[in-house]
This record gives structure tokens, C-alpha cells and sequence, in this order.
């Protein structure tokens, strides 16, 4: 009998030892109760609001432009017809230009936003990776990017050296 028991002690032992913990956070939540974070949202905010307002005047005067233009059509010789559409032309892409620069992948609202944010959501992560080796979990998802991120991963358990020892690198 003591022997069966033994057994069940070692065996509970050794499930509880393959265990792995897992726990999640709601970095979103986080994020929307730290000051620093408003603030810096709110900057960021209203600086995408001046460009946004700089976006807007020039599109209304290429809109005048081109009005000007379509009312005076017409009358112009065909040499001004042509330097007016090469005028337009030329607005239409300093536009697209200025809305890239601002607003496009790697465009200032992305930097001045990497400038302002990222420093507070690298404390967050930092926050949660102590957590995770005080609390001894092996992974921590993010419930606000819909459960797939993994803010914290144990080393221990990333085997992608072993998948490549199988693909034979």
C-alpha cells in the first residue's frame, strides 16, 4: 500500500513539474489607466490634427485650382492649358507626397508615435516580463491584440533550434 501511494506522490510530482503556467494581460487597459500614456496620446493627437488641418488647406486650394481651371479652359491657349494641368499635376503629387510623409508606413505620425509610445509600452513589457520570472509563468498573451500575442516567453520552451537541426541546417 505504501508503495502505491509513493507512487502517486512521485507521479502528481512529476505531472505538476511538466505543468507549464500561463497567464494573460489587457495591455490596452493598461495602457488607457497610465497618465504618461494619455498625455503623450493626446500630443500625438493633436499634432496629427495640425497635419491632418496642413492636408486639408492644400486640398481645398488644388480643388480651387483645378475649378480655376475647368471655369478658364476655354479660353487659354493651348500652351497655358498645358503649364495649368502640369501645375495641377505637379500640386496633385505634392499632395500625395505630404499625405504619405505624414500619415504613410514609416511617415512622421508612425515616428513621432514611436518617439512617444513606445518608451511607456517598453515599461509595460518590462513590467510583465519581472512579473512573469517573479510568478514563474512560462507564457503571458495579450488579451487586447485578441489573445495572439505573447507578451512573455519562457527560453526554455522555444525549440526552433531543433526544427532547424530537422530541416538538416
Amino acid at each position: 500500500m505504501k508503495k502505491v501511494i509513493l507512487t502517486m506522490v512521485l507521479l502528481a510530482g512529476l505531472t505538476s513539474a511538466f505543468a507549464q503556467r500561463f497567464a494573460y494581460v489587457d495591455t490596452k487597459y493598461i495602457l488607457e489607466k497610465l497618465s504618461d500614456y494619455k498625455a503623450a496620446q493626446q500630443k500625438l493627437d493633436d499634432q496629427a490634427a495640425l497635419w491632418q488641418k496642413d492636408i486639408d488647406q492644400k486640398s481645398e486650394a488644388l480643388k480651387k485650382m483645378y475649378s480655376k481651371y475647368q471655369a478658364e479652359e476655354f479660353l487659354l491657349t493651348a500652351d497655358l492649358k498645358k503649364q495649368r494641368e502640369d501645375e495641377i499635376i505637379k500640386a496633385e503629387e505634392e499632395l500625395k507626397d505630404l499625405q504619405k510623409n505624414r500619415f504613410g508606413y514609416n511617415g512622421d505620425l508612425f515616428k513621432k508615435r514611436q518617439e512617444l509610445i513606445q518608451p511607456i509600452q517598453d515599461k509595460v513589457f518590462d513590467a510583465v516580463q519581472k512579473l512573469a520570472e517573479i510568478r514563474t509563468y512560462d507564457f503571458i498573451f495579450d488579451k487586447a491584440s485578441g489573445g495572439a500575442a505573447m507578451l512573455y516567453t519562457n527560453p526554455k520552451y522555444d525549440v526552433s533550434e531543433e526544427v532547424l537541426k530537422r530541416l538538416g541546417m
